[in-house]
């Protein structure tokens, strides 16, 4: 049976992410630095670490009897737009240290497979009714706000800790991923939880924004399994 590690567990992708492992027969061990919000883990075992400490990564990794298999890099500060853009600092600092002490941490426990959650916001802004970016292109960089960029130098972190380790390192590069069991509230929402709350929170019953703006989402079914294939 395989041994997996998922960080970033209690919450949503990761979340969705352990159900998946669970129903392919792996033994799951999940992180975070909560529990799920919304029903409990499915994990064969969930432990309450902060990331952004090298002891609780390694902690995170530990097994009594054999080591994990494939460890899944998800734990990060984000949120929504409006909370990117609010907390830039605080994720700047948090996401570099839980990433960077991840990496190592799997590097040193000889983990054969990394993976590692990144995000469209690695890519420039684009304007209405252009032609899809293909991965490349996120070269020359130039993102859109701190997150992405963040987010582009892990990718980076993870690539050459996998040269030097021997690591397998496969990353996603997400889009905005909506369904079951998402923050829907409090600020860190992402525009299609948001949207939805507004029209039923909304005394005439809707919504407006300017009609100018483009976003693509994708449901967790078609994100989990983007995601494995990524690794396998």
């Amino acid at each position: 049976m395989k041994r997996a590690l998922v960080c970033g567990a209690g919450g949503f992708i990761a979340g969705h992410l352990v159900k998946r492992l669970k129903r392919e027969g792996y033994w799951v061990r999940g992180v975070d630095i909560k529990p799920p919000e919304f029903s409990p883990t499915t994990a064969d075992d969930f432990q309450v670490l902060d990331l952004r400490e090298p002891g609780a990564c390694d902690a995170a990794r530990s097994l009594a009897s054999r080591r994990v298999d494939e460890a899944y890099q998800l734990a990060a500060d984000m949120g929504g737009m409006g909370f990117i853009h609010s907390a830039e600092s605080d994720i700047l600092r948090n996401n570099a240290l839980i990433n960077i002490n991840m990496i190592h941490a799997a590097a040193r426990a000889g983990i054969g497979r990394y993976f590692f959650s990144s995000s469209v916001c690695v890519y420039r802004d684009m304007e209405p009714g252009e032609a899809e970016l293909t991965e490349d292109e996120a070269y020359p960089a130039h993102p859109d706000n701190e997150y992405g960029w963040e987010k582009l130098y892990a990718e980076r972190v993870a690539l050459a800790f996998g040269r030097k380790y021997g690591m397998e390192v496969r990353i996603a590069r997400f889009q905005n991923c909506y369904g079951p069991e998402g923050t829907w509230t409090g600020g860190r929402e992402k525009a299609p939880a948001a949207i939805c709350r507004k029209v039923a929170e909304a005394r005439d019953g809707g919504t407006s924004r300017s009609g100018v703006t483009a976003r693509p989402f994708a449901p967790t079914p078609m994100s989990m399994t983007w995601l494995r294939a990524s690794i396998d």
